[in-house]
């Protein structure tokens, strides 16, 4: 195998689909499929089989996705530490990013790094934050930028902290929230155990829930255009006066907050890149980007 058969099955067991890791590999079906059929007839075996919905890996295929996703680790490790060598802040900086941070955040901050750092390249995963705190936990990333409190044994900066709130574009009183319209959107676990938790200490019904979006953007978007009120955090609706902010309570009159924290491993600072942009973070008001 090489690298590309490498990148192959990689792509493969990322997706379980054909169509998919052809279009991550920038390839026709048809050449990924022949290229396939070429690795099945040099080992002897079948890699792949068909299911319902995309593929599956036989034993054998397995075994050569497992061996290629560690060659490609490893090749992405030699690469770095020859650029660590040369002394010089250079090279790819893997970054997983959480939705809302990705949208606000990430553009800005990478703009700013790479005018300082212009040899530095970047690759950037985004997703809802306990997808980012997977990839750091595994190495798939050199850091993550994660709303919420995820166990972390390692190197973490707290970058912000921000109060969850109700966000309406009307005027509200608290004992009305359950018949009231309320836009929900979908989010990770530790998001919504919050809200959850929230709510039924102050009610016995559940909410009015009469749009479900996909993201918070599109949530706030709805609540802006009248549609009902929503539970998020401040920064998604701080630049909008127009709206009716409140910040939901605790027992003991604190607001609820959500903090936003950089997870890094300790290791990742013996390369050059990884401690220039963690100095570089440490040195803005991430908050007020």
């Amino acid at each position: 195998m090489d690298f590309q058969d490498w990148e192959m099955l990689a792509a493969l067991h990322k997706t379980e689909n054909i169509t998919q890791a052809a279009q991550r590999l920038y390839l026709s079906q048809p050449t990924l499929t022949s290229r396939m059929k070429k690795l099945e007839d040099h080992y002897g075996v079948q890699i792949t089989m068909r299911k319902r919905r995309g593929i599956t890996f036989t034993p054998e295929g397995m075994k050569l996705a497992e061996h290629a996703i560690r060659m490609l680790r490893e090749q992405r490790e030699v690469e770095e530490k020859l650029n660590n060598m040369k002394h010089q802040v250079a090279g790819t900086l893997r970054v997983g990013v959480s939705n809302f941070f990705a949208l606000n955040k990430m553009p800005k901050l990478l703009r700013l790094f790479k005018q300082e750092y212009p040899n530095v390249e970047f690759q950037v995963v985004t997703g809802w934050s306990s997808e980012m705190h997977r990839l750091i936990l595994n190495h798939d990333v050199h850091l993550s930028f994660i709303k919420g409190d995820y166990p972390w044994k390692e190197q973490k900066e707290l970058l912000y902290e921000e109060e969850i709130c109700i966000a309406s574009p009307w005027e509200f009183e608290w004992e009305d929230l359950p018949s009231l319209p309320r836009i929900d959107y979908y989010t990770d676990e530790n998001m919504k155990t919050i809200v959850d938790s929230w709510w039924y200490q102050h009610y016995k019904q559940r909410p009015n829930i009469n749009i479900q979006v996909n993201q918070v953007e599109t949530c706030k978007e709805m609540v802006i255009n009248g549609l009902g009120y929503a539970i998020l955090a401040n920064l998604v609706v701080r630049p909008y006066p127009e709206l009716i902010i409140k910040p939901i309570l605790k027992p003991s009159g604190e607001s609820i907050t959500r903090k936003t924290w950089m997870y890094y491993h300790e290791d990742s600072l013996q390369l050059n890149i990884v401690k220039a942009f963690i100095r570089f973070i440490e040195g803005l008001d991430v908050k007020a980007l």
